[in-house]
């Protein structure tokens, strides 16, 4: 397996989450949905990395949704190769259908993409299904829904079996997107160009922007909002993950 640089605060955090919420078990085998955004592969790379000295023993297998936007995917493949992961494309035509038919945008694919990760998931064998949501997903999350639909909800950091007897959890809710960044650049990971016709022009980014300008005046914005989800065990927060139920997507 290739040895990465900057790794300590990684793993540190995936860890610490992964047993607060108690995510993995032994024996459980794990597809990681991996866009080949930065997020997912340093979500990838950690629990590969992981395996070698967490005491719950689990395989992973990373699994690729192919929205059909003529993304090149070929770089994660070597990753996966390099990190001893078993690599799975799973091709679709979720773009046309979100985008040329029903004409809609990140809600209807965001449902579509984790419909056919889960379905693949199912098929390879796995019991659980780990996005890369981090801290920051987090915050803007609750925002988003503060915002524009008026609750306080915000997305579970582990989810109860769905009807395929999966389990969803987010192992890097405690990681920061500065923390994602530094570990990538720091071991050359490339990053897929997103080829979403709706990138940078999303609700989601515009709450994106309201926090960085606040980080700016006020540093510490993003771990005392995450702070309080959790302290006042927020949709599954604060250790509270059993009953949990997914409310808002990405």
């Amino acid at each position: 397996m290739s040895e990465f640089r900057k790794t300590d605060k990684l793993l540190s955090a995936v860890r610490r989450c992964v047993q607060n919420y108690r995510m993995i078990e032994s024996g459980d085998r794990i597809a990681v949905g991996v866009s080949g955004g930065k997020d997912s592969t340093a979500l990838l790379c950690a629990l590969a990395l992981m395996r070698r000295f967490y005491p719950e023993k689990y395989d992973v297998i990373a699994v690729n949704i192919d929205l059909g936007l003529g993304s090149d995917i070929t770089p994660v493949e070597k990753l996966c190769t390099d990190i001893g992961v078993e690599f799975v494309r799973v091709e679709t035509q979720i773009a046309k259908i979100v985008f040329d038919y029903k004409k809609e945008g990140c809600s209807l694919c965001s449902r579509m993409r984790r419909g056919a990760l889960h379905t693949e998931a199912e098929r390879l064998g796995c019991n659980k299904v780990a996005l890369g949501h981090t801290k920051n997903d987090v915050a803007e999350t609750l925002l988003m829904n503060l915002f524009y639909s008026g609750n306080m909800s915000v997305f579970w950091p582990k989810n109860i079996p769905d009807e395929k007897n999966l389990t969803l959890i987010r192992p890097l809710i405690y990681t920061d997107e500065k923390t994602v960044s530094e570990f990538c650049r720091a071991n050359s990971i490339y990053v897929v160009k997103n080829e979403c016709p709706y990138s940078g022009n999303t609700r989601r980014e515009t709450v994106r922007q309201i926090i960085r300008s606040l980080e700016k005046e006020n540093r510490g914005v993003t771990d005392r909002i995450f702070g309080a989800i959790e302290k006042r065990g927020t949709d599954g927060f604060g250790f509270q993950s059993e009953n949990s139920q997914e409310t808002s997507e990405k």
